[in-house]
């Protein structure tokens, strides 16, 4: 234990090949609450050297792991599985300490985070190959698929458990071991998951964790030539330099980046579902979810209408403290990100927007002492604006007129991402027309957001390449290698 602004603050090693060690470095960061602004604990500042043990570590554990039974790596996984059950209540404590997202969201999180565990334990006997017919009467050509070996995961601050979880579970379900790097801003509770890896009895080095920032962990885990294949997901300008990196060791890339969801209101929609969707889309955990609905278009028949109807739901949110159970909005996860929302924000503003809603920095009483934006309303946004085509990642929802359906696919696709899109119409013509020109890997038709671990979680465009979750996903960890096979 160490003081630290005078409380008392723990100091958290890395666990590398089952055991906990401290960095090389013998330096460490802070770990901020953002509701409060104090030091909730210290981490490890991993370096290189550290990430060289961690992969070592994995690529010794990498044969004895992968040559064990499909049902061997499931037991291990349904271990890990309810290991996080039975501290659901602790893991979402500390997603709530350190990343600020209200405690009714954290435990949602935990939930996914056991749901993808699950069809991660469930499908390791799913990984199935094929068979061919051979070039000969008594040939047959094989296609196996089998793991990659030593993975390399990233994972951002936003949803610092379920990222882990879903890299770790597909990847150790096919075969691989894994050394993880999570957000230097939200690492704490991805050491509480290795303590349960620890509890689970994982053996050495299937497992691995090493804290630190993203120069001195995340570049030399990219550069790693043992390093097989680096899933990362965080923001597109990150993902573009991980993949240069990664051609020079001719590694595999898997990367969920940015978002800019369009959320398409038709005239023919059930608008007090579809203003419950879109305030939920957008308010949620601050706004920081890369499927976040970041641009709300309105037939122009029902504008009016709607608009009415979410400024008296962003009205009625409680921002406050995220421990709080009545609190349906936290802080923003640090000042960095509030200052670069309210920046977006005010230059909408320049170019014609207007607040109806918000548009500030809170202040006064618990709000001085965290990051609070205000949920924020914007109207008479046109498509032109800054703010229509790059990502918010906060509290802001604008509101855009259209006149009809072209229109309204014809703006939405106007952007260099493609991850998640929201349709609220109940006309099948349009719904069909949707699936076959609208350029998102995702879309939620007459729902809110959030995916689901049987699912496909994927973008197009700057949103990425590849994808999560799902049969889909649990392949993205395996190669094939063809035997033709003959007597």
């Amino acid at each position: 234990m160490k003081t630290n602004g005078g409380s008392m603050t723990a100091k958290h090693d890395l666990f590398i090949n089952g055991r906990w060690v401290a960095p090389k470095s013998g330096e460490w960061i802070d770990v901020e609450n953002p509701a409060t602004k104090q030091v909730i604990g210290q981490v490890a500042r991993g370096t290189k050297a550290d990430v060289d043990n961690a992969v070592s570590a994995a690529k010794a554990a990498f044969q004895s792991w992968s040559r064990k039974t499909a049902t061997e790596r499931s037991d291990y996984l349904y271990a890990l599985r309810d290991l996080l059950q039975r501290d659901k209540d602790k893991l979402a404590a500390t997603i709530t300490a350190e990343m600020g997202k209200p405690l009714k969201e954290a435990a949602i999180e935990v939930d996914f985070a056991i749901g993808l565990l699950r069809f991660a334990a469930e499908n390791t006997l799913r990984i199935q190959g094929e068979i061919i017919p051979g070039s000969t009467p008594d040939e047959k050509i094989l296609i196996d698929r089998v793991p990659m070996g030593v993975i390399g995961a990233i994972t951002a601050w936003n949803f610092p458990l379920a990222l882990c979880t879903r890299k770790i579970g597909p990847a150790v379900a096919a075969g691989n071991t894994i050394v993880v790097k999570p957000h230097e801003m939200t690492p704490l509770v991805a050491l509480q998951l290795a303590k349960l890896v620890e509890e689970a009895k994982f053996p050495n080095g299937v497992i691995n964790i090493v804290t630190g920032d993203g120069k001195e962990v995340g570049v030399p885990l990219v550069a790693d030539p043992d390093i097989r294949l680096i899933t990362m997901t965080g923001s597109t300008p990150a993902g573009k330099k991980i993949m240069a990196a990664a051609a020079e060791t001719l590694k595999e890339v898997r990367l969920e980046l940015g978002g800019k969801a369009p959320f398409l209101v038709m005239e023919d929609a059930d608008l007090e579902k579809a203003a419950d969707a879109a305030v939920m889309a957008r308010f949620n955990n601050a706004g920081q979810v890369c499927t976040c609905n970041e641009r709300t278009y309105i037939h122009e028949a029902v504008y009016d209408q709607f608009v009415q109807k979410v400024r008296q739901k962003i009205e009625a949110l409680k921002v406050g403290l995220p421990t709080d159970p009545q609190t349906d909005m936290g802080p923003k996860v640090s000042e960095a990100e509030l200052e670069k929302v309210h920046e977006m924000v005010e230059r909408a503003v320049k170019q014609g927007a207007k607040v109806e809603l918000g548009g500030k920095r809170l202040t006064g009483g618990v709000y001085d002492k965290g990051y609070f934006y205000a949920p924020t309303l914007l109207t008479g946004v046109t498509q032109d604006m800054d703010i229509v085509h790059n990502e918010v990642f906060g509290p802001v929802m604008s509101l855009i007129k259209v006149k009809d359906f072209d229109q309204a696919l014809s703006w939405a696709n106007d952007c260099r991402y493609g991850l998640s899109a929201y349709l609220f119409t109940k006309e099948l013509g349009r719904i069909l027309r949707m699936t076959r020109e609208l350029e998102f890997g995702e879309v939620y038709v007459n729902r809110p957001g959030g995916e689901a671990p049987q699912g496909f979680h994927h973008g197009y465009k700057e949103s990425g390449l590849g994808g999560e979750d799902g049969q889909h996903g649990l392949e993205a960890y395996v190669e094939t290698k063809t035997v033709y096979l003959n007597a």
